[in-house]
């Protein structure tokens, strides 16, 4: 062997112990993770139970959404969209917040109607939701501003404090 050729023999030689070491580290793996686990131990980790979920279905015509549906007083005035609801911290529906008055979304603001002055009819697709309040009782109420202690007008005109507020 000449002078020239030992560095790529050097080479070939590095090259093959490399490539037998990782060969055989990757085999030492595989068998490890086919393994399986001895009786006697738990997993530190154990996985938890699969629970089922409760699955119920609604027909169609049992339940409508509510942001943006017009409410009308009994009179049948236009009070404005709901476009939020609001709900205590037991998960309770206790408002809903009415983007009311104003001409095309100009001069509208929003208040906070309590959700039992609401009545949904059921019937035709989409009706309007009514209100038991009139144009004026809902005009003199409170707006509602996010982060604002929230006041609720009422069935009966009333204005209600959300509780913890």
């Amino acid at each position: 062997m000449d002078e020239r050729s030992r560095p790529a023999l050097v080479l070939a030689a590095i090259l093959g112990l490399i490539a037998a070491t990782t060969f055989a580290f990757a085999e030492n793996d595989t068998e490890k993770k086919a393994e399986p686990p001895a009786a006697n131990t738990t997993p530190a980790n154990p996985a938890p139970p699969q629970v089922t979920p409760e699955i119920t279905v609604l027909n169609k015509h049992e339940v409508e959404g509510v942001l943006g549906r017009d409410v009308r007083s009994a009179a049948d005035e236009d009070m404005g969209r709901i476009v939020d609801v609001l709900v205590d911290r037991s998960g309770q529906v206790r408002a809903a917040i009415i983007d009311f008055g104003g001409f095309l979304g100009v001069g509208s603001r929003k208040i906070a109607v309590d959700w039992a002055a609401l009545h949904f009819t059921p019937g035709k697709p989409q009706p309007p939701i009514s209100l038991e309040l009139n144009r004026d009782q809902v005009n003199a109420a409170p707006a509602y501003e996010d982060g604002k202690p929230v006041v609720i007008l009422g069935a009966l005109g009333k204005l209600e404090p959300l509780p913890g507020d």
